[in-house]
């Protein structure tokens, strides 16, 4: 199986108790005589204190380079991961989270914070870049305040085995989409890391070539039309969390009848101005805002696998929706269709398929037809 779109994957899978997803990461990179460097991760978690609905987290992420440099995979934590975790679990040694609830302070204290060194030494550059000042509060928790003894958050040591969840982020793929992923996986496998309850797979396609009104619109009615047929295809799990439909503002902007004529600087204005959310099962934040380091379209709604096959199908599927998205006529605006065998086999042999790929889903959809 072939991909031919610069894509990135992010897989998320589960460390066995008594390893972490440092494990992997050593594992990755000892395979290619690379390395592996430390640095933080930034989520958020929803709140329960009043007014504040939301916290920000940085943890630790292991990033494995090969012999040059070059990043192969960022081993990270993923917060909706806590089926299979034992919140019970007492804080492994040396590992350890800061919490704010500020999206703009999680992301100056990343920058400043060095990770590669232990507590309380990683948090030495603060001092000396924003004349913040650490002191302890008790339970091994650290306070950082700035110069006017205003709080920029907490340390604390990580709890509930969180060292066990791991989000595989690899590099943005351009070819060996396969090869790649199964040398990957292989040491996940060996290390015997398994899929979590709510375990996700999320593929990252570069979008440049979808930076055109028609196109976009081509795609989200295709998407939106096609949505339960999709979800019941690939087996879109009831355990995933953030995820769910495109918004109704950001459908009567994508799909209204003069989105097609406009240019893409001001498409993409007033897509942005719909505010897309990240979390659904097609995330067009990404496109919307011209992220630097990410401008991708993502598609949220497989579940994860060990199996890199399992993993290229998905991705390859999607490759041929966006293929058939790129030009032709705009489609009517159209409900959710229900699951049909024949119509879903009908949307496959459409598509742009190679033949083992076609092959490939064919078969799942009849594997979901008797389900």
């Amino acid at each position: 199986m072939n991909i031919d779109w610069r894509c990135g994957f992010e897989v998320e899978l589960l460390a066995p108790r008594g390893r972490t997803r440092a494990d992997l990461a050593h594992a990755v990179a000892q395979s290619v005589g690379g390395q592996v460097r430390r640095g933080l991760h930034a989520d958020s978690e929803p709140s329960l204190v009043p007014d504040k609905p939301v916290f920000q987290n940085l943890t630790l992420a292991f990033e494995a380079v090969d012999a040059t440099g070059a990043r192969l995979v960022r081993c990270v934590d993923d917060l909706t991961l806590q089926a299979d975790l034992n919140r019970a679990a007492p804080p492994r040694p040396g590992w350890w989270r800061v919490v704010t609830d500020d999206e703009r302070l999680v992301r100056i204290l990343a920058r400043f914070i060095d990770a590669e060194r232990d507590l309380p030494d990683a948090l030495a550059p603060l001092e000396a870049a924003l004349g913040a000042t650490v002191d302890e509060a008790g339970e091994g928790i650290l306070r950082i305040r700035d110069a006017m003894s205003a709080p920029l958050g907490l340390v604390a040591p990580l709890p509930g085995e969180r060292e066990r969840p791991c989000e595989v982020v690899t590099a943005p793929l351009e070819r060996a989409h396969l090869d790649t992923l199964e040398n990957l996986l292989a040491q996940a496998r060996a290390l015997d890391f398994t899929v979590p309850v709510e375990g996700a797979l999320h593929v990252h396609f570069d979008a440049a070539r979808l930076c055109d009104a028609g196109v976009l619109r081509r795609l989200v009615t295709v998407l939106t039309h096609r949505a339960v047929q999709l979800r019941v295809l690939v087996g879109t799990p009831s355990t995933f969390r953030r995820v769910g439909g495109l918004s109704a503002a950001v459908l009567e902007c994508v799909l209204a009848p003069d989105f097609a004529e406009l240019d893409w600087p001001a498409a993409r204005a007033r897509l942005a101005a719909a505010e897309p959310s990240k979390y659904c099962d097609y995330n067009l934040r990404n496109i919307a805002h011209t992220l630097v380091d990410r401008h991708t379209f993502e598609v949220r709604i497989m579940p994860a696998t060990l199996d890199a096959v399992e993993v290229v199908a998905a991705a390859a599927l999607f490759e041929g929706l966006l293929r058939s998205s790129l030009e032709g006529p705009l489609p009517p605006r159209r409900a959710p269709a229900p699951w049909s065998l024949q119509s879903v086999l009908r949307l496959i042999d459409a598509l742009p398929l190679e033949t083992d790929v076609r092959a490939y889903w064919r078969a799942r959809a009849r594997h979901a037809d008797r389900r």
